[in-house]
């Protein structure tokens, strides 16, 4: 892309007051500034980029006055962003310095503006300037460019950064026209050269009393300098310290490949977060729709993405279809690019479709690429003439229902809310990147992700689910895309937006939802979603664990005990004791209830049942997972002093009792320190007769609950039997912990 530019010429003649008032700010950027207002900004912006809007808001929230001069302009200083240029902005400049050129009081400072923050109002700027007793002061850098060779003939300087950086710089107005007239300079010539000739002069730098602010006491360009700074926080003010020269910048430069940092910077100074107030900026530019109809809000395109199999996608879209929005005001595009979905999304678009004021569908037999997938989703966008475009990936569970009605409230170009995999680090954004373009953690992204920080953050990465604002997409020039050389693409559409100057942001002001893990998603069982209990916990713990399994830790409760040291407690939900069964009745190979057993050591069973190992159908992990992560705790409370972390336990197994297969089982002592016994379905109603009769206490339990678990010792105290199924089918879970 060509690289836009902006700078700013300031010129002070009074002190304004620290705070400047509703009305001055609201005249703060304007094409025409008065005469007799003796503090100026001169700003040259070629277009209104999402990095000019952020100068603009710091220029007003610190009531510094800006005229802005080549709006809509062509650029023709050439591409520095990868090369040298910029001698159209010494040349535009030269020409506004014409205005000012007689007046000896005319303090101005030149600053570039897509990469610059001010911190500070005019009399912090001045009273700091005064101090150089310098008529003309530029920041300083550690790096001589554009031409090394230079470094040379620079001044030797104590401390402090040595060489010139022309992106920021003040003085007064006779001094800076003999700089600007000084010789001839091209569009595309380098402006950071032109001035370095002249700094390096020696009797024009005397003459003209040019110095360097070489500590960073009023300009902190970033480049080579970011372990030099930190931010900090003062009551309900942030400011940017340098802690090598013990100063506090005033105007902060992201010069070279620093932009992202001052992205970050940006989400708190000036006056966007602090630790007292929290965010500032959130509220800032909202499009509020409470007082809209529904027949009012804005138009938008949903573009769905199941480009993986993805486990909960039931709930995904139980939970799409409860989006508080109105549904005629939604056009569906759907890409399915997994086969294991096919079923599921035709069933939604039969039951559902209609609904929505249209849907497109593409599914995976059209063999669409992801990239292009995605590019044909902003086309569908740019043909309903969307005003949102909200782009929803299948690992995105939206929890809120009010997510996009907020999203759009929001009104930034492009907005994520901030998603996790629960108890992990792992989002849907990045906070930095490396130098090559990937993943890099900021300085700020921990307290981010675990909400010791709620606000909207600008970050160069975001995936997932995104809300794009449609005069983004309706602009050539912003036109999202998902190519890039041969980058994903979710990195292809943030590449180019940032090579486009419009800002990512996430938002964490409220929970919004959470992400799937989709990797190692196992789909050849039967009932996939049983096997995610740790890949998926969050999720797995919302469909398969018992409402009430809580309550279970509650020392202010009792412990349910039908029989002496046997204790009660829900564990499961009705849907996990069925995909159990169905899980183990699909693999169909029970044992035949014998004594022999080629499963076991020895190949020899004491006391046999008719069972499947949870090993034999792939779970014996899951399972281990299980009795640590929610068995264990229970048996912690009920049987003090005793604890083993993790338990063991090589014996899991699903029981079937029949009347005409096995109906009962001989008393026994179970060889275990502790076992439980998980009831998967009814009595009276799936079958009759049945449960476990505790023969040292003559006790039975036999109206056991579905997705209640029986816990007692193993050994010794608890010799018990299987009482008689006359009719139907029992199933029980096993395990013999610790044994």
């Amino acid at each position: 892309m060509r690289l836009k530019f902006q700078w700013v010429l300031l010129v002070s003649l009074a002190v304004l007051s620290a705070g400047a008032d509703d009305k001055d700010a609201a005249d703060v950027l304007t094409n025409e500034a008065p005469s007799e207002r003796k503090f100026l900004i001169l700003t040259v912006a070629t277009e209104e980029t999402s990095g000019y809007k952020r100068y603009q808001r710091s220029v007003k929230i610190n009531g510094l006055p800006v005229k802005v001069l080549g709006l809509g302009e062509e650029w023709k200083g050439g591409d520095m962003a990868n090369s040298v240029g910029g001698g159209q902005k010494v040349l535009m400049l030269r020409k506004e310095l014409e205005l000012h050129k007689d007046d000896p009081e005319k303090i101005i400072m030149f600053t570039d503006a897509y990469d610059v923050l001010f911190n500070a109002n005019e009399e912090k700027i001045l009273e700091q300037f005064h101090q150089f007793n310098a008529r003309v002061v530029f920041s300083a850098e550690g790096f001589c460019w554009p031409d090394p060779n230079l470094a040379s003939k620079y001044p030797e300087v104590e401390r402090g950064k040595r060489f010139l950086n022309s992106g920021l710089f003040m003085g007064y107005a006779p001094e800076l026209y003999k700089i600007l007239n000084d010789g001839e300079i091209a569009n595309d010539d380098d402006d950071q050269l032109y001035y370095t000739k002249i700094f390096l002069d020696e009797k024009k730098r005397g003459k003209l009393n040019i110095k360097l602010d070489h500590r960073s006491e009023i300009f902190q360009n970033l480049n080579g300098a970011i372990s030099d700074v930190e931010l900090r926080f003062i009551g309900t003010e942030s400011h940017l310290e340098n802690t090598v020269y013990n100063t506090v910048p005033l105007v902060i430069h992201a010069n070279g490949p620093t932009k992202l940092f001052l992205n970050t910077l940006g989400n708190y100074i000036p006056k966007s977060w602090n630790a007292e107030e929290g965010c500032l900026n959130c509220w800032e530019d909202m499009n509020s729709l409470e007082k809209k109809k529904p027949k009012d809000f804005p138009k938008v395109v949903i573009g769905i993405f199941i480009e993986n199999p993805t486990p909960f996608f039931e709930e995904f879209l139980h939970k799409f279809l409860a989006l508080s929005y109105p549904k005629d005001k939604i056009n569906l595009y759907i890409h399915n690019g997994a086969s294991y979905h096919a079923k599921q999304i035709a069933g939604f678009v039969e039951s559902h479709g209609k609904e929505y004021a249209s849907v497109k569908l593409i599914n995976h037999d059209e063999n669409v690429k992801e990239w292009h997938a995605r590019n044909l989703g902003i086309e569908e966008c740019l043909k309903k003439k969307c005003e949102y475009y909200f782009n929803v990936d299948s690992l995105a569970q939206i929890d809120n229902p009010h997510t996009l009605k907020l999203l759009i409230e929001q009104n930034r170009p492009v907005v994520a809310p901030m998603m996790i995999r629960p108890y992990q680090a792992w989002s849907n954004f990045w906070g930095s990147l490396t130098t090559d373009g990937f993943y890099a953690r900021s300085i700020d992204y921990m307290e981010i992700v675990q909400g010791q920080r709620r606000g909207l953050w600008n970050v160069p990465f975001v995936t997932s689910i995104y809300l794009v604002r449609g005069d983004i997409i309706h602009n050539p020039k912003t036109k999202p895309s998902y190519i890039y050389n041969l980058l994903d693409a979710d990195m292809a559409f943030c590449t180019n937006m940032r090579n486009n100057d419009v800002y990512l942001y996430v938002t964490n002001r409220l929970d919004w939802g959470h992400l799937v893990t989709v990797d190692n998603f196992e789909t050849h069982h039967f009932n996939n979603e049983l096997y995610e209990i740790q890949n998926n916990r969050w999720d797995w713990e919302k469909r398969y664990l018992h409402v009430n399994y809580s309550q279970n830790l509650d020392t202010n409760l009792n412990v349910t005990m039908p029989c002496p040291d046997v204790f009660w407690f829900p564990m499961v939900t009705e849907r996990f004791c069925d995909e159990l069964v169905g899980e183990m009745e699909n693999f169909g190979q029970w044992s035949d209830g014998t004594n022999t057993d080629p499963r076991l050591e020895g190949g020899y069973e004491n006391v046999p049942t008719r069972d499947i190992h949870m090993r034999q159908v792939g779970m014996d992990h899951q399972w281990l997972a299980f009795l640590r992560d929610y068995v264990r705790p229970l048996q912690e409370r009920v049987f003090l002093g005793y604890q083993h972390y993790p338990p063991r336990s090589t014996m899991n197994f699903v029981v079937r009792y029949r009347p005409d297969e096995q109906p009962f089982l001989k008393p026994h002592h179970d060889s275990s320190t502790y076992t439980i016994n998980l009831a998967l379905n009814r009595p009276k109603i799936d079958y009759e007769g049945g449960g476990c009769r505790f023969l040292r206490y003559n006790c039975s339990v036999q109206d056991t609950r579905k997705g209640w678990m029986l816990m007692h010792p193993g050994r010794l105290t608890h010799y018990h039997e299987g009482l008689y199924v006359t009719k139907g089918t029992r199933y029980i879970m096993i395990s013999f912990v610790d044994p």
